[in-house]
């Protein structure tokens, strides 16, 4: 060993501190196993906690609020116009950050797991380089990897500290509210951070290069937040990219191909959200036998291994969905297969949640997945115009629909668009996932008055006992 160097032995090494980092360490611990979590961060969160789900989040809440003092005028009551103090708002952002991933080492810490901060890296399939740390090295039975991704730069557009074209990174610090911004993508993390600086005050603009919002979502439930979005938006333009960006005298010149005029616009600031790519680079992989596929993905199966047996990842840099609570589950997987039990990842209803207003949310199958896998389905639907409760919120625009199985009546999936659409996901998902029917979801009784009933009549739809809609004759 080299003089001044330091080496650990651990059972279990998690590189990445993220959500599915820390699931795994945290239950890898609980399993009795030795476990030592490695992230660059000086804390447990990973990008998630310190400048992704709950910074963005924390935002979409004052977006929110904003949005309340508008519509209540509806109801009779009148807000003066809000005045926003930039540096406080950070300051509560990162009180809810501090607060959450102070909570995170806590429990590290009660469980037993060793955390480092530093830079890993593979030499061989059993060690771990570390840099930036005083332990130089950890030899492991197993290593979970966890590194997650990053904002994608596939576009060829460079983004500078400091420069006016962020990524989603740089747009959650919200430097200023600027006057003019345009917003490049069509994902939810480009209508989720728009929303944001819109409800703050910017003019928003967003392009788009296919011809609609959030694919991957059911389009019956895209159009109502892109009817909301229109109005909050200056402009929404699709078939549109960029073809010359330039930043000058505090502006961005930008230069246009597509359904946009005029082709040539000057913005305060352009926030480029267009996907995120895997964290694979210097990780050392090459010195293992961790395979990557022609995306750039690590390759791994339902139990979360690698082509290296000591080896397993998770999460985003395994590819598929990129949710926080997808590589959660993953990261419990890989920590109970390497304890030993009997675990994989075998998901029939992966929630996804669109936090905007209203909020989009879907599980399971989705109407148009099942129709290009020629999956015979029924469908029914459930306008939140004919549930009391979301009248008296003003979101008479939701809907509740669901996926059916036209041989048995079991819930394929469900998708929903209106106010919290991300609580009331968790129903179908539940559903879906231990094999309900139809019939199941409509004969629990629902409270009333509740956004939840809406639910339960999507699924009296089907049965064609749903007390607000006329049965089919």
């Amino acid at each position: 060993m080299v003089m001044g160097e330091f080496t650990q032995e651990t059972d279990v090494a998690v590189i990445g501190g993220g959500p599915g980092g820390y699931a795994a360490a945290f239950r890898a611990a609980d399993l009795g196993l030795d476990v030592i979590l490695i992230d660059d961060g000086p804390r447990p969160g990973g990008v998630c906690l310190f400048r992704g789900c709950i910074p963005s989040k924390a935002f979409l809440h004052i977006s929110e609020l904003l949005h309340d003092t508008k519509i209540a005028k509806n109801m009779g009551l009148t807000f003066e116009k809000p005045s926003i103090d930039l540096d406080a708002l950070r300051k509560w952002k990162n009180s809810v950050v501090d607060r959450l991933t102070n909570g995170l080492m806590k429990l590290s810490e009660r469980r037993g797991v060793q955390f480092i901060q530093a830079r890993a890296r593979f030499e061989d399939s059993g060690t771990i380089r570390l840099q930036g740390s005083d332990v130089t090295h950890i030899k492991f039975k197993h290593a979970i990897l966890a590194s997650g991704s990053r904002p994608s730069t596939k576009r060829g557009i460079d983004f500078k500290e400091g420069g006016r074209v962020m990524d989603s990174t740089g747009a959650l610090d919200i430097p200023e509210i600027p006057k003019r911004l345009l917003v490049v993508g069509g994902g939810y993390i480009a209508l989720e951070l728009g929303s944001v600086y819109a409800s703050l005050g910017s003019e928003t603009h967003v392009i788009v290069r296919s011809e609609r919002l959030l694919r991957g979502a059911d389009l019956d439930l895209v159009r109502p937040l892109q009817k909301k979005l229109e109005g909050l938006f200056a402009g929404i333009h699709f078939h549109t990219e960029i073809t010359e960006l330039k930043e000058q005298n505090d502006k961005v010149e930008v230069t246009f191909d597509g359904e946009i005029e005029p082709k040539s616009q000057s913005f305060d600031r352009v926030l480029v959200a267009v996907g995120r790519e895997p964290n694979t680079e210097d990780l050392g992989l090459e010195n293992t036998k961790v395979k990557i596929n022609k995306r750039g993905f690590v390759e791994a199966d339902d139990q979360q291994k690698t082509a290296d047996e000591k080896i397993y990842a998770i999460g985003d840099v395994v590819g598929g969905a990129m949710l926080a609570h997808k590589a959660m589950k993953e990261g419990k997987v890989a920590a109970e297969v390497i304890a030993g039990k009997p675990s994989e990842y075998d998901v029939r209803a992966l929630p996804a949640v669109v936090y905007t207003d209203p909020q989009v949310a879907w599980t399971g199958l989705t109407e148009e997945k099942a129709r290009e896998d020629g999956v015979e389905i029924k469908v029914t639907r459930f306008p939140w115009k004919f549930a009391g409760r979301a009248i008296t919120m003003e979101a008479p625009e939701g809907m509740t629909k669901m996926i059916i199985e036209a041989s048995s009546g079991r819930l394929l999936g469900m998708g929903i668009v209106g106010r919290d659409a991300e609580t009331l996901i968790a129903e179908g998902t539940l559903a879906v996932e231990m094999g309900a029917l139809a019939e199941d979801v409509g004969l629990t009784v629902h409270a009333h008055p509740t956004l939840s009933e809406t639910e339960g009549e999507a699924a009296e739809v089907f049965l064609g006992s749903s007390t607000h809609i006329l049965p089919k004759t």
